[in-house]
């Protein structure tokens, strides 16, 4: 009896999807996979925001998006335990968005980060920057 009790312990993931540690692992997949200008944009305090936090980073390539994205994933179910509510563009790798919930990621090419400017329409959140250039 004691065997299956202790299965059950095993299999058993540990969760811990707190806003702020996600953010934490999701900026280390980011910095290691080498994302380019990594900002936390916290939007607690912005009333009716659509989540806590977007964070936010480009890459040069197609293939650098596709990098930072498959590790983001991997690193946030692996450190965090949880995966994300929905996933947006993968197939064009232009601007992928990876939603968990209270934390929103955002990776880009260069070009389609500066076209749209996320960063200026959220200006009056609380920016936090990782890796300026």
């Amino acid at each position: 009896m004691q065997f299956k009790t202790e299965l059950n312990y095993m299999s058993k993931k540990k969760v811990n999807d707190n806003p702020d540690f996600v953010v934490e692992k999701v900026v280390e997949a980011m910095t290691e996979k080498k994302g380019h200008k990594i900002v936390v944009l916290d939007l607690s305090e912005i009333p009716n925001a659509v989540t806590k936090y977007f964070i936010i980073c480009h890459a040069q390539s197609k293939t650098q998006v596709d990098a930072i994205y498959d590790f983001v994933l991997e690193h946030t179910k692996k450190e965090c335990g949880i995966n994300p509510y929905r996933k947006e563009g993968y197939q064009n790798a232009e601007w992928i968005l990876i939603d968990y919930i209270d934390v929103v990621v955002h990776i880009f090419r260069e070009e389609t980060r500066n076209f749209y400017a996320l960063e200026e329409l959220w200006g009056d959140a609380r920016f936090k920057y990782y890796n300026e250039e």
